[in-house]
């Protein structure tokens, strides 16, 4: 079979080190163009990538070259994406986007419902559920290792002097509204389909809109545990955690280092238990330094974005199971727990009002 054309939308630092590398290494994609409505910025792009197309536009639908595209992947700032995805698919082109989904619920189950009706696939862009952390973590539960699971619960600290796209405080809670799918849909891996019980935020010490701080309560008619999400947005290091309490072990996935350590039930917490609890992190910590720091340094390491892509394109062709994980109804659910949590949100001390 021939490789899917893909036009590029965006080209943002998402695009250039994680889209573009993952279609270039791709034996189903093939990137013909790029797109973005920055002046001079696609065509550098494309000179430097040697596509051969570029486009300087917000209306898809003046592209002249797009005729000869399958598919359009969709990297621009979250605000836009309602437009670009509609507009990508009205042009009768499958669209792979990033998170988050959209602005609003409505706007998602419109693209939703648009895509169904002209039979193309829809996909967002939940990678680290497929790195190779993650996927030790889901294989140590499927083989009963941690045993029976007694709570779920998503970490993240954020120091807010490390790169971050310029429009993140615009967003609906600010820094939040981008970066909560990934934990989200992490926590839905583990622990099946959610509902918020509750939500607090304790607002920014700074002015920003983005909170210094939001927890979030959750509930499962499937897992009978605990299910939490804290996230930190003005810490001094940035961090980010996926831990499952199991009654034999806890698992925890290092999310930006790409790094599973399993640590087992420490007992009585004696000198013995807390030194060979000590003994069993560093290894593992330091073994899998090696694993994932190694394709890190060569430009390599891709949070699962590569089986985002590959699954996606077999999708398109036909293979439609392969986009459940990131299919629409995982935009939409994410995506309505977002707005749950902003909808629902408890203001703490500062600002309270």
């Amino acid at each position: 079979m021939r490789k899917l054309r893909v036009a590029a939308v965006g080209l943002g630092w998402v695009a250039l080190h994680r889209h573009l590398p993952v279609m270039e290494r791709s034996a189903d994609l093939e990137v013909v163009g790029v797109i973005d409505r920055s002046p001079g910025r696609a065509r550098e792009v494309m000179s430097q990538r040697g596509y051969r197309h570029c486009a300087e536009a917000t209306d898809l639908a003046s592209i002249e070259w797009l005729k000869d595209v399958d598919v359009i992947t969709v990297a621009t700032s979250p605000m836009s994406h309602y437009s670009v995805i509609r507009q990508a698919l009205e042009l009768g082109k499958h669209v792979l986007t990033e998170k988050p989904f959209t602005m609003t619920v409505a706007e998602g189950e419109g693209l939703v419902e648009l895509a169904a009706a002209k039979n193309l696939r829809l996909a967002i862009v939940h990678n680290f559920q497929f790195a190779r952390s993650t996927k030790l973590l889901q294989s140590d539960i499927q083989r009963g290792r941690l045993g029976s699971l007694r709570a779920v619960s998503a970490v993240q600290f954020g120091n807010p002097g490390r790169r971050l796209p310029q429009w993140y405080d615009q967003l609906p809670l600010g820094l939040m509204y981008d970066e909560s799918p990934h934990l989200l849909y992490l926590i839905r891996g583990v622990a099946g389909e959610i509902q918020l019980s509750r939500s607090l935020t304790h607002p920014s010490s700074t002015g920003l809109n983005t909170p210094a701080r939001i927890d979030a309560l959750f509930e499962s008619p499937t897992f009978h545990g605990p299910i939490t999400l804290s996230c930190n947005f003005e810490s001094p290091v940035s961090e980010w955690y996926l831990m499952v309490f199991g009654e034999n072990r806890l698992g925890i996935v290092d999310v930006f280092r790409d790094i599973y350590i399993s640590l087992p039930n420490d007992g009585p917490h004696k000198t013995a238990n807390v030194f060979r609890t000590s003994l069993y992190a560093t290894g593992q910590h330091l073994w899998q330094h090696l694993a994932s720091g190694i394709p890190h340094l060569r430009g390599s390491l891709f949070y699962g974005n590569d089986e985002v892509f590959g699954r996606f394109a077999r999708a398109v062709r036909g293979s439609v199971k392969e986009l459940a994980p990131i299919g629409p109804q995982s935009a939409l659910a994410v995506l309505r727990l977002q707005h749950a949590i902003i909808d629902r949100q408890e203001r703490f001390l500062r600002n309270a009002a």
